[in-house]
């Protein structure tokens, strides 16, 4: 059934001409996520739970939007609801952004994490749409993340049930 669910948003989705999904590994981790475009990869050095954290990032422009997923390995799975929330509280800072909206979300394969969506302003000044899912499997910490000057939630639903871990 979800597999039906997931072809029918594809094929509703895949109608944009500048979105070209696409499933990509987020290596090293099993985690499967959909893009939009083909992803650029980086890796970073940030404060995350209390220590500097090598964080890696997969991400791409399409459709005038940002589409990225991050992670980052804690200590131990005692550290990582602590690392999502200071994530979750430093994204939001970062942006500027108002009262977030928070709700439960299940990535597939069963792992449960928060979907938030806020506005905000760019570093520029310019106002600016996110929707973010911070989750954790075991001491790995993701976000998934979109920014846009004005958010579709079908591009986001599709970005966000193409998540997958096993």
């Amino acid at each position: 059934m979800r597999f039906l669910f997931l072809a029918t948003v594809l094929a509703l989705a895949a109608c944009t001409p500048e979105l070209n999904w696409r499933e990509v590994r987020a290596e090293p981790t099993a985690l499967t996520v959909l893009l939009p475009c083909k992803p650029d990869r980086g890796a970073r050095v940030v404060p995350l739970a209390g220590r500097d954290t090598p964080l890696t990032m997969l991400g791409c422009d399409a459709g005038g939007a940002t589409f990225a997923v991050a992670f980052a390995d804690t200590p131990d799975a005692g550290q990582a609801v602590l690392a999502l929330a200071q994530w979750r509280a430093a994204t939001l800072a970062n942006m500027r952004a108002g009262t977030p909206v928070q709700q439960a979300f299940a990535v597939a394969g069963g792992v449960a994490g928060t979907r938030v969506s806020a506005s905000g302003q760019r570093a520029d000044g310019k106002p600016v749409q996110s929707q973010a899912l911070y989750f954790s499997q075991g001491q790995r910490v993701y976000q998934a993340v979109i920014y846009a000057d004005r958010m579709s939630p079908d591009v986001a639903d599709t970005f966000f049930a193409g998540l997958r871990l096993p």
